[in-house]
């Protein structure tokens, strides 16, 4: 059962021990260790707990993940009132969201995870939400407010990936073998596809691209109601 539809426990022995302390030290663990490096002895070595009484608290390493996850987007802030523009709204959610991923290089892997804290429910719903406003409708709906998501999380796990790759050997051979074989990748190679380039302009972009897209079905669909792209 998800840890999300448990009630939060209260601790018999150690009254300083809270899901909440546990959260962030499983923030800091998977931040410099990866989720190779969590487990549940490591965890409670933390916080100066015994394991039994860590699991009393939560009682599986995926509890802790799933707390973990939706722990690092509260900070994705949620505008009081939305704006007139809906694509700024959506730009400016997505953008944070992609943010936060990249920060804890560990979560966008584990986000196919179905995931039922306030934070993560809280962000989908305005999400979605910009996206009716701006006048989308099913099935257009549901599959803009997937393609973005997917898009931001795809895009954090590739770069993750490749941000961990510091081996500057590595990359160079990467490179040295594209270089070589650029007869059979001749538009790879003009383009510098293995190149360091403006990562934040150009997950920005694709993101336009998206928003472009999904404007042009505004107010189509199997719903009545109609809205402004917001361009």
């Amino acid at each position: 059962m998800s840890v999300w539809l448990q009630p939060e426990r209260r601790g018999r022995d150690k009254p300083s021990l809270t899901r909440a302390r546990i959260v962030e030290e499983a923030v800091a663990l998977l931040d410099e260790e990866g989720v190779a490096g969590l487990t549940m002895r490591r965890l409670a070595e933390r916080l100066d707990a015994g394991p039994t009484t860590l699991y009393w608290h939560v009682p599986t390493k995926d509890d802790v993940i799933d707390l973990a996850l939706d722990a690092i987007f509260a900070d994705v802030p949620i505008p009081r009132r939305p704006s007139r523009d809906w694509r700024r709204d959506v730009r400016a959610l997505v953008s944070a969201w992609h943010a936060a991923m990249l920060r804890h290089g560990w979560s966008a892997a584990l986000l196919g995870r179905p995931l039922l804290g306030p934070n993560v429910l809280a962000r989908t719903e305005h999400l979605q939400a910009t996206l009716r406003r701006a006048g989308l409708r099913e099935p257009h709906l549901t599959a803009g407010t997937h393609a973005i998501a997917d898009y931001a999380i795809g895009s954090a796990v590739t770069r993750s990936s490749w941000e961990r790759t510091t081996d500057p050997e590595l990359r160079r051979a990467a490179r040295d073998h594209l270089r070589a074989h650029r007869d059979d990748y001749p538009t790879l190679h003009a383009h510098g596809h293995l190149d360091d380039r403006d990562e934040d302009r150009t997950f920005a972009l694709g993101l336009d691209y998206l928003l472009d897209g999904l404007a042009r079905h505004a107010g189509a669909g199997d719903g009545d109601g109609t809205g402004t792209s917001g361009r």
